[in-house]
């Protein structure tokens, strides 16, 4: 017998608390490939916690595998300096609307309260940037958010944060493994009930108090003057695409005087099947659709949509012929820098030595922006969580206020220091402001995007993502990163003249398995692995006289790739 049918008769044995899982684990036993991607591997763990498939097996997000990872943690929470005052160490726990999500997080509280670490969790879904915000309200050693953002309804995840309310380093996450690799599914993981541990304290529903905080933190973004006449009626249709972002965004922006907002019905309430939006990612059209429709209906000025977890804003504006144009999350991102910067200018709200925070793979247009406000650049790896370590490096400098916005190309935006990852509740409540600002001064968000290229150039971004499921897609995608490591000559009939290797750490930033192309005329190419689906992305950038010429330059480019991919 193999270790995978010996761990699929081990599951088989003892997974007996979740009845769907007995079901599933049963129907395995006629299709031996079913057990073989279920169980060929544990599901990874990194800096962005777990990420997978619902479903039985040590390669599935299920009851087991939150355990198993909730007891490492625990483990790792009290051997380290977060417990060593002698105080009880605690965790803030939030969930979004996924499947088993509320289950998962309950079992994850269970496990830490029968390991002497007091529970915060809160007693409804709420959005990623509020667990960031709790844990640092409420000075935890650790958080954990259960979700998988924006990926199908299948999927779901359990991200950790650390003590400074960011996801965990690198490090952390290594240290994290070792103490989950020595945790037997079945025999190591502590549990206490959970209404038990609720009427004992050990499990403590975070107040409300904590989640208004957080509203008062976002509202003070604001860039308008006290009593600055603006035209806040504006004709707002907002889509949760049935996750958490409902209360939170509304709350924000009502009061801030926001009311014309019509939620769309079909994907207001909470609803991990995601049944009109089964890809509930604001990046693609099709999530936004139904949204689309209904500002037609409304004779809406803007479109706002947030994912799952309402860490990702995404955005359409009406146009002058009177159809609706999706914005990228690069564009949305210089619009809100540009605005941000020329606002503080005006205000005399400028930092002295202010700070703008981008990935690398985020458009380069950004830099200039920023250079022409006289506002420092810092690129970082792809994700947020190198975003929200840079921030923190400043607060530890006592330089939190100098941190004006942070973005990246995923459409994860943040204005201010209060939590320590992308937040769409201040994404949506800034984009409001700042379309309410431009409309009363008579400028529509495509004409100010437009004056943006004439005034630093054209620049096209784009992502092409590549699916590869399973064991032998974790082995073809590693072939094709050392195929780009070749070397690459050219591609899209366009010169390689550099290439930057991040795979053993550069330019201060920690080892990733990413790869950036230079090439000639300005253009560049990033390719990396997915850190949290079964995907290599590349991200193109092009920079050209017009949109047409980028554009058949990009597609030459992306030609190239396809055939890297294959």
């Amino acid at each position: 017998m193999n270790d995978v049918n010996a761990l699929y008769t081990l599951w088989k044995t003892n997974a007996t608390e979740d009845p769907d899982l007995l079901r599933e684990l049963e129907e395995m036993e006629r299709d031996p490939s079913r057990i073989e991607d279920a169980f060929y591997r544990d599901l990874a763990f990194g800096t962005g916690g777990l990420r997978g498939v619902i479903g039985a097996g040590t390669n599935r997000m299920n009851i087991y595998t939150v355990a198993k990872a909730s007891q490492g943690l625990a483990n790792y929470v009290n051997s380290s300096s977060a417990s060593a005052s002698g105080k009880m160490p605690s965790i803030a726990i939030s969930y979004d609307s996924r499947i088993k999500s509320g289950l998962f997080s309950q079992t994850a509280a269970r496990v830490f309260a029968a390991n002497g670490i007091h529970v915060y969790l809160y007693s409804q879904l709420m959005p990623t940037p509020c667990l960031s915000f709790a844990v640092r309200a409420l000075h935890c050693a650790a958080g954990v958010m259960v979700t998988a953002s924006h990926n199908p309804s299948k999927y779901n995840g359990y991200k950790v944060y650390g003590p400074d309310g960011c996801q965990i380093t690198t490090e952390a996450a290594d240290a994290i493994l070792k103490e989950i690799e020595q945790v037997d599914t079945f025999r190591d993981v502590r549990r206490e009930s959970f209404d038990a541990a609720l009427k004992d304290g050990k499990i403590e529903y975070i107040p409300d108090q904590v989640t208004t905080d957080f509203i008062e933190h976002v509202k003070a973004q604001s860039m308008f003057l006290p009593g600055e006449e603006v035209d806040r009626n504006v004709a707002i249709v907002y889509s949760p695409l049935n996750g958490t972002g409902l209360k939170p965004v509304t709350r924000v922006l009502e009061e801030s005087g926001f009311s014309n907002i019509t939620v769309v019905k079909e994907q207001e309430k909470p609803d991990g099947t995601f049944p009109t939006c089964p890809y509930p990612n604001p990046e693609i059209h099709e999530a936004m659709e139904l949204g689309m429709q209904y500002a037609a209906q409304q004779n809406a000025d803007l479109l706002l949509a947030t994912d799952p977890d309402c860490d990702r804003c995404g955005i359409a504006v009406r146009s002058k012929e009177g159809g609706y144009t999706l914005l990228t999350g690069n564009e949305t991102g210089l619009l809100l820098l540009d605005y941000i910067c020329s606002r503080r200018k005006a205000n005399g709200r400028m930092p002295e030595h202010p700070v703008f925070i981008k990935t690398i793979v985020t458009m380069d247009l950004a830099e200039k922006i920023a250079a022409h406000y006289g506002v420092t650049t810092i690129n970082v790896l792809t994700g947020f969580i190198f975003i929200g370590e840079q921030i923190g490096r400043l607060d530890q400098e006592g330089r939190e206020k100098d941190y004006i916005c942070g973005f990246e190309e995923s459409y994860g935006y943040l204005t201010g220091g209060y939590v320590r990852d992308k937040d769409a509740v201040d994404a949506a409540f800034m984009i409001c402001e700042m379309f309410a600002y431009y409309k009363t001064h008579g400028i529509s968000l495509l004409e100010k995007l437009q004056e943006i290229y004439q005034t630093y150039g054209y620049c096209m971004n784009t992502l092409h993502s590549y699916t590869f499921e399973g064991s032998a897609g974790f082995a073809e995608m590693q072939n094709i990163m050392r195929a780009f490591r070749g070397p690459v000559d050219s591609m899209g009939e366009r010169k390689v003249l550099k290439v930057l290797d991040y795979q053993n750490g550069l330019d201060g930033l920690p080892k990733s398995d990413v790869l950036k192309f230079f090439l000639d005329g300005d253009c560049s190419v990033v390719v990396r692995p997915s850190g949290t689906e079964p995907k290599l992305k590349a991200y193109i950038s092009v920079n050209a006289k017009n949109r047409e010429e980028a554009a058949a330059v990009e597609k030459k480019i992306a030609d190239d790739l396809s055939c890297y991919m294959k």
